[in-house]
């Protein structure tokens, strides 16, 4: 009898410690492997939220990598042919209606991409989590129909859009599906979502994204993917600068 508790008693260990006894590098590393990505093809609608206002934008976006990335909008119409490709740290845009490049830098970075929740700041971040971070795993969480870890996180570099996160994670697929976003004062700016996670091969990703601004009532801004793939060949050209004017 003794014997058969002890192996029943080994067994729900084996089975139930492994959610629990995560680091938070260890958390932080399977969330950057969800996150990051070889190559990336998306198509997508923007829907951005004001008191008085709602605009809906459509897009398409490449990526390579953790720090290359090309995005053309596709309506709404008085909006088409706008492009935008990041390189590294580097933010340029090209805006049809004056037929010129401009490259984003100092406080514009700071300001909403198309009116929306996200900031051109937000579109240069590349460094990984685990990198860019160090964090604590400060206790669990219900989320949904499942757990989260949930870690707070403050920045160990200095190019980082936010000195501190807050992060929920879920336990059964590692995608952070609530996060808070504070300034240096301390002072909540932005609670991102990330919702109706699916599996890509073999990683997670949500096709749905909600950026509320914690400053500004009534505001939010929500991405929903129509089409997601990675790993697939890219075309390179989109990633050089002359395919901004062409």
């Amino acid at each position: 009898m003794r014997l058969f508790l002890t192996l029943i008693i080994s067994l729900f260990s084996l089975t139930s410690s492994p959610a629990q006894a995560q680091t938070s590098s260890e958390i932080l590393s399977m969330v950057d492997s969800n996150l990051t990505f070889e190559t990336r093809y998306s198509r997508a609608t923007m829907t951005v939220v004001k008191p008085r206002r709602t605009k809906v934008y459509e897009f398409e976006s490449w990526g390579r990598g953790v720090d290359t990335a090309a995005t053309e909008f596709l309506a709404p119409r008085r909006d088409v042919g706008t492009k935008m490709l990041k390189i590294g740290g580097e933010l340029w845009m090209y805006m049809p209606s004056i037929e010129r490049v401009q490259k984003i830098s100092g406080h514009m970075l700071r300001q909403g991409l198309m009116g929306s929740d996200l900031s051109y700041e937000d579109m240069l971040e590349f460094s990984s989590w685990q990198e860019a971070y160090t964090a604590e795993v400060t206790g669990t969480e219900a989320c949904g129909t499942g757990t989260c870890w949930v870690l707070d996180m403050q920045a160990r570099v200095d190019d980082v859009s936010y000195p501190r996160r807050k992060i929920w994670v879920d336990q059964s697929n590692h995608i952070p599906v609530r996060q808070e976003l504070y300034a240096l004062s301390g002072m909540l700016l932005k609670v991102w979502l990330m919702e109706d996670v699916q599996q890509f091969g073999d990683r997670y990703y949500p096709r749905r994204m909600v950026v509320e601004d914690a400053v500004q009532e009534g505001t939010s801004t929500t991405l929903e993917f129509s089409d997601l793939q990675f790993g697939e060949e890219v075309d390179q050209r989109v990633f050089e600068r002359r395919w901004l004017e062409r």
